[in-house]
């Protein structure tokens, strides 16, 4: 029986960098993705991030647009005309009635976030806080190394380090971080040239400044409310002005791994043949 996979819905929990990767490549698939988000999205890496549509009411990453909705029928029509409805619905309630076959738990947050096997007949988790075969059906391991992307059907991924993977060999110096709670100031732009030493950010007048050389790739919205430590920042010293408005490659490959989990657990799901 041919497979439609026009009829497929997946729910993905999450509208982050990593999150967006996945909804997009799913929605190239032809999937019917859905993106829940939380009210107020501490995202850095905006300009890839489907999460921005909270703030904005759509976001469009390489082509493919998320609009904010509040409504299932909404949902529909925005299906319709190609593109991906995102709920701001933190539990992911919307999926008792938009019922889809498939959850994606994509969050990040390196703990168990309530999703498990009861949300969906497919549930696929990324990176540390769940088991596969125990709570969710499968997890995709998010550290970079060799096992980036991998699908595993029992047990857990690699634990979280703590330190943000080398780039052109810096590491935690190419993050910005949160100096206090407090209100958070944009003062540069992503897609911005910042050097050693330039002040990029502000928490209620307290500097954040740049610590290497090269693109602020992601920052934190103007104007939220932040926590102390929390990232704020992400500079690329590679210097690419164009890598600030890509899919990653981290992103791509971890959306490869949920992908290769959905269509191998769908020889056991049954879907309307074409």
């Amino acid at each position: 029986m041919a497979l439609s996979f026009s009829e497929l819905r997946v729910l993905v929990r999450g509208g982050g960098e990593m999150a967006s990767g996945i909804a997009y490549r799913l929605h190239l698939c032809h999937m019917k993705v859905v993106i829940t988000e939380t009210p107020a999205p501490t995202t850095v890496r905006r300009t890839v991030a489907f999460a921005e549509a909270v703030y904005q009411g759509s976001q469009t990453i390489e082509g493919v647009e998320a609009v904010k909705v509040a409504a299932p029928e909404e949902a529909y029509r925005v299906w319709e005309r190609g593109a991906i409805p995102l709920f701001v619905d933190p539990d992911a309630s919307i999926r008792a009635v938009l019922r889809p076959a498939v959850v994606v738990d994509s969050i990040i947050a390196k703990r168990t976030t309530g999703t498990d096997k009861s949300y969906a007949p497919i549930v696929v988790a990324v990176g540390p806080g769940f088991t596969a075969g125990v709570n969710v059906h499968a997890v995709v391991e998010s550290n970079r190394g060799h096992n980036l992307g991998r699908v595993l059907w029992q047990g857990q991924a690699e634990p979280d380090t703590g330190i943000p993977a080398p780039v052109a060999g810096y590491t935690d110096q190419r993050v910005l971080r949160v100096p206090r709670s407090g209100r958070f100031r944009a003062l540069r732009d992503i897609g911005d040239q910042v050097d050693p030493g330039e002040v990029v950010a502000q928490v209620d007048g307290l500097p954040i400044e740049a610590r290497i050389k090269g693109v602020l790739r992601g920052l934190l919205k103007d104007g939220i409310a932040v926590e102390e430590g929390i990232k704020a920042g992400d500079i690329d010293p590679r210097g690419k002005r164009e890598y600030c408005y890509l899919v990653s490659d981290k992103a791509r490959a971890i959306a490869g791994g949920v992908l290769e989990a959905i269509l191998h657990a769908l020889k056991d799901l049954h879907l309307p043949s074409t």
